[in-house]
């Protein structure tokens, strides 16, 4: 391996003796996993009433069984479970470093898929099939719905086939990612028949004061810091091969290399989900047509028959898709509290989050998002939003002051 592959690469005895590591950023391996050796902190954390999937799934046996396989890009099972070793509160605690270390590693992999898309079943009797289609959308929001719903945002990841996955990638793929994505967008802008999805691609290498502070002030900037997520090897060489795309009318957004390589983003100040549906599905055409064209491929998204769009984590295998609304609800938080919410949400297929995303501070806002993304067409987890919403508007309506 080459000494640019090992850059930001630490163990965890190093950073703690080297206060300019960043956990938010570098890559800091478990001591044991960089010994390749059994993690002896996970038999702790399998005594605890809560693990990661991948702590529930792991044991030494498969471990010992895994630990000199490598997959086609060079991953191992010390790289896969470093997130759930290093951070016993992930929820996944694993990552793929390519398609191929999903059927390498399976024994792992499959259990924890199978764990987290409940009543999906990796043998071989089913598929994964997709449409974002919103014609096909059978649930429309009330109009107690509507009143309450502040933003849109529905956003889908991809990674191209020709590229390991950021996990396992170098600077240098980071960097040629971003290149061709650069050569893409100006392409795409001068187009007749996308030029409404135009706009501009901001580097973040490169972008001004100015750029930076306007994109923060419209909550399009994304930073890396994020622990579990470094741990995973997301954010080395940051911010080298990072980039935003925003469209003119700032309702199109392509984050390059946040994670995956792609996310790609339709948004507005609105309930017109339908719409922002639409745009998405356009969008992602687009992308998919030029990257075809540059890299004269069929399939330059990375997918699987089986596992969907193939994603860095197994939450988001299949659709890649996240659906979410912004809904003002303060008298249910009052009332019942964000935790119910969550578990009611949950159990209509879906999530709440924060008013500023997972992990955040709640105020008077929630962001509401499907829960599901493996095994149904995107266009039924974005009804699986429209019901969880049409619930919590008619119950925020009928609650006193």
């Amino acid at each position: 391996m080459e000494s640019s592959e090992l850059a930001g690469t630490v163990t965890q005895s190093m950073a703690k003796e080297d206060a300019s590591i960043d956990p938010y950023f570098h890559l800091i391996l478990n001591d044991d996993l960089a010994e390749n050796n059994w993690p002896k902190v996970l038999d702790e954390y399998k005594k605890q009433p809560k693990h990661s999937l991948m702590a529930q799934t792991m044991s030494k046996a498969l471990f010992d069984k895994l630990k000199n396989v490598q997959s086609s890009s060079g991953w191992t099972i010390a790289r896969a479970i470093n997130t759930g070793v290093c951070y016993p509160d992930s929820f996944v605690g694993c990552h793929a470093g390519d398609l191929d270390s999903y059927k390498v590693f399976k024994d792992l992999f499959y259990p924890v898929i199978e764990k987290y898309h409940v009543g999906y079943k990796l043998d071989g009797s089913m598929k994964h099939v997709t449409s974002m289609d919103p014609e096909h959308i059978k649930v429309d929001l009330t109009d107690e719905a509507k009143s309450i719903i502040v933003s849109t945002r529905i956003r889908c990841a991809r990674n191209l086939a020709m590229f390991p996955l950021n996990t396992s990638g170098s600077l240098k793929t980071r960097m040629e990612i971003s290149d061709s994505m650069e050569a893409i967008f100006k392409e795409m802008s001068s187009s007749d028949e996308y030029k409404d999805l135009g706009g501009t691609f901001f580097r973040h290498t490169t972008m001004t004061k100015e750029e930076e502070q306007k994109l923060i002030d419209d909550h399009f900037l994304f930073k890396g810091k994020d622990k579990m997520q470094a741990a995973s090897g997301y954010h080395r060489f940051w911010p080298h091969g990072r980039g935003i795309f925003c469209s003119n009318d700032k309702k199109f957004l392509l984050w390059i290399n946040e994670g995956d390589h792609l996310r790609i983003i339709s948004m507005e100040q609105s309930g017109d989900i339908k719409g922002v549906l639409r745009r998405l599905h356009r969008g992602a055409v687009a992308i998919e047509h030029y990257l075809k064209k540059k890299y004269d491929v069929k399939d330059v998204f990375m997918s699987d028959p089986i596992l969907g769009m193939i994603t860095c984590c197994p939450s988001n295998l299949g659709t890649g898709l996240r659906a979410s609304v912004h809904c003002r609800v303060p008298k249910l938080i009052k009332k019942i509290g964000f935790q119910k919410i969550d578990e009611l949400a949950r159990s209509m297929k879906c999530q709440a989050r924060g008013t500023m995303g997972e992990h955040s501070e709640v105020t008077d806002t929630v962001d509401v998002s499907n829960w599901r993304r493996l095994g149904f067409p995107e266009h039924e987890l974005v009804q699986d939003m429209i019901k969880c919403i049409n619930k919590f508007a008619e119950m925020e309506c009928s609650m006193e002051d």
